[in-house]
This record gives structure tokens, sequence and C-alpha cells, in this order.
């Protein structure tokens, strides 16, 4: 007798086409913050001594921002796109820390908040405080060293260094207002940087080059990239330290705080346990 071909049953086929829905779909909200919240966890768990190690590298590497933008404003042509060219140097600081999963401040205004506004304890906040102190002051360490490197030594001919010397003066040209603000909108754009990162895939080298290229561009003030220009300029004796650290640090570090932890952190927790029912129903 002849038998008919063998069909694939509807409720296999349904099943089918809804796994393979769920895997082209972007991961909501909730799938991105575990991740983060996961990885704060474990940046969290980690001794002082593996952080600082980790933030000294992450300081030194972000020198490379201000040496490739730099050198490549020496030898571009004086033109009104120089700029524009020259800012895409400015992302390489970012994607040797990001990519080689060194400590730096700003992603920290992120990651580790997460466990701490799931567990609000004063064993949680003070482990978040130890986490900040110890990788800022590896950060700024890693800032001085290359300053001073790049300051006293012949590594980089007299018109390069004039060159960095020269944006030292651009970051601390503005007001404390004006940093600080400007501060906000680095903070915002690296910790939604760091939000995106997880399912990026493929494409994560892209996001970091194009958000840190807009924050170059834009002239946002983030405080590692910032103050290795600044602390240059006062290693060349163009300021004073205290110039340098009350007139750019203190207020792009106040900035990207305020725009790390309240305008991400805070708001996309806020949107994730809004859409949680169970959390809904415990409140």
């Amino acid at each position: 007798m002849h038998q008919p071909p063998h069909s694939t049953s509807p409720s296999v086929t349904a099943q089918e086409e809804h796994q393979e829905a769920k895997e082209r779909s972007a991961p909501s909200s909730k799938v991105i913050h575990e991740a983060i919240l996961k990885e704060g966890q474990e940046e969290l768990a980690r001794t002082s001594a593996a952080l600082f190690w980790s933030g000294l590298a992450a300081g030194l590497s972000m020198g490379l921002s201000m040496i490739a933008k730099g050198v490549m404003m020496h030898y571009l042509p004086d033109s009104p796109g120089r700029l524009l060219v020259a800012n895409l140097g400015y992302s390489l600081g970012f994607l040797v820390v990001v990519l080689g999963r060194q400590q730096l401040f700003t992603e920290n205004t992120l990651t580790p908040i997460l466990p701490l506004l799931e567990e609000r304890t004063w064993r949680s906040l003070w482990n978040v405080l130890r986490l900040w102190g110890v990788v800022l002051v590896a950060n700024l360490l890693g800032c001085l060293a290359l300053a001073l490197v790049v300051a006293h030594t012949d590594t980089f001919e007299p018109a390069i260094r004039a060159e960095f010397a020269h944006m030292g003066q651009e970051v601390l040209a503005p007001s404390f207002g004006i940093v600080l603000i400007r501060g906000i909108f680095a903070g915002w754009m690296i910790a939604l940087m760091v939000w995106i990162l997880p399912f990026a895939d493929t494409g994560r080298i892209w996001v970091i080059i194009v958000i840190t290229y807009v924050v170059g561009i834009c002239q946002f003030s983030h405080v590692i990239a910032g103050t290795i220009e600044a602390f240059t300029l006062a290693a060349s004796g163009g300021v004073s330290w205290g110039q340098a650290l009350g007139g750019f640090t203190v207020p792009a570090l106040l900035g990207n705080i305020l725009g790390g932890v309240l305008l991400v952190a805070g708001l996309n927790n806020a949107q994730v346990v809004a859409n949680d029912p169970d959390d809904n129903a415990a409140g």
C-alpha cells in the first residue's frame, strides 16, 4: 500500500518557529541587566590587588588615546575636517582597555552599581567604594606615569609634544561647571556602551569605536582620557598639578559618576524592576 509522505507535526513546527524567533529577537532589558549584574558581582569579588594592577594597566593604556590623536593631529593637514579624522585615534585607548578586560573607572559606574541596587546594604556599599577607590587611584597613577614619560623623554619629537600640550590646554580651558556637564554626557555614553556590549557579539569593536568617537568629537569630559592630557601639560610645566586636578579631574570625575550611575545604572535598573511582575508583587 502506498504510504503518504511523512509530514511534520503542526505543534513541532510551531515550536521550532517560536525558538527561531526567540533566537533572532534582540535580548530584553532584563536579560542584559542580568548579564551585567553577574559581571558586576564578579568584579566586586576580585581582590584589591587584582583590581589595582588591572586599573594601572588601564591608566597606561588610555594614554594611547592621547598619543594616537596627538600624532594624527600633527600629521594631518590643517583643515575643517582635521578633528573629525584625528578623533578616530581617541578610540584606541578604549579599544585596548575594553577588549583587554582592564579596569577603567568609568565602566565601573555601571557594573558594580547593579549588585548594589539588588542588595542595598552597608557592606555592599563599602565593597563598591573599595572597588571605585582602588580602580580610580590605579587609573590616575597610570595617567601620571605615562604623562611623565611623554613630557620628560625624547620618545616623541618636540612638535608632537607641543600638540599634546595643546590638547591639555583645551581640556582645561572650560569652566568647572562646563567640564562637569560634559562629564555627565561622557559618563552617560560610556555606561551605555557597557550596557550594550554584552550582546553586541561581532559588533563589539564598532560599538566601542562609534561611542568613544562621539565622546571625542563632542569634547565630552572623560576623567581618565582627559586627565592624561592635563597631567602631560602639568608635567611639561604648562600648569600646576593643582590646576590639572581641580580644573579637570575633579569636575570630570563628578560628572562621569552622575552620568553613569544616575542616567544609566539607575534608569535602566528602574525599567527592569518596573517591568518585572514578581518584583512589583513583592513590593
